[in-house]
């Protein structure tokens, strides 16, 4: 569903859906498992491919264009405009907190690994935020995270999602959400008719049941291409 341009959600930069805005609390679960997504799971939360075969997935869901940079390409068609019930967290330090605990609890429940995928919706909010994932990485070895950033990578954000990627080459697969080639610490996610180098996203094209069965957006450096949005 695309907007008017004079929405007050593209002028606020926030949800249209603002009663699913939620603020983390105590009792909050941020991370979910992946089971109840119909692309990354299925139903099933546990890879099945490659080398993070093993380990469960969980999810984490922002708020879209409060957290998104103004450039991205999905400002006014983003796909949380058609997800009405999906739970929003409130950037911020509760959020962070929460994370960590969340973190602390699965790592001691899953010693062979967790993953998690940043972000359903919403994006990195500031450098202090992608400083805190990899402090997340330093502090649990067994986490390991994909996903992808609309931040473009001259950006002071998309500067430090390549910082990461750096650090944490193996576990730290976010990909800049643009048309791109593998240049140092970039990876690229493009969309449409994306001509250069490429592998098209397996889901899409059915070759796969899930991403679970998947695993090449955080094995190759490879750009993948998206049919959809």
């Amino acid at each position: 569903m695309k907007l008017n341009p004079a929405h007050p959600a593209l002028t606020e930069a926030r949800t249209i859906h603002t009663k699913y805005r939620k603020r983390p609390k105590a009792d909050s679960t941020l991370l979910k498992p992946v089971s109840s997504n119909s692309k990354l799971g299925k139903g099933r939360k546990v890879i099945s491919a490659h080398k993070w075969d093993g380990m469960p997935m969980f999810s984490l869901t922002l708020e879209e264009r409060a957290t998104c940079p103004t450039s991205c390409h999905h400002w006014d068609d983003c796909y949380g405009n058609g997800m009405p019930f999906a739970h929003r967290f409130v950037e911020g330090k509760p959020l962070e907190n929460n994370l960590f605990r969340e973190l602390l609890a699965l790592n001691e429940k899953y010693p062979q690994g967790i993953v998690v995928r940043l972000h359903i919706l919403g994006d990195f909010y500031s450098h202090k935020y992608v400083m805190f994932w990899e402090s997340m990485l330093q502090v649990f070895p067994n986490l390991h995270i994909f996903g992808y950033t609309a931040w473009e990578p001259h950006t002071e954000i998309g500067q430090a999602v390549g910082k990461v990627r750096g650090y944490h080459p193996d576990r730290f697969w976010v990909r800049y959400s643009r048309p791109g080639q593998p240049n140092g610490n970039a990876i690229y996610a493009a969309h449409g008719d994306y001509d250069g180098k490429h592998f098209v996203c397996p889901e899409q094209t059915e070759k796969v049941d899930s991403c679970l069965d998947c695993g090449l957006c955080w094995t190759t450096k490879q750009t993948v291409r998206f049919l959809t949005h």
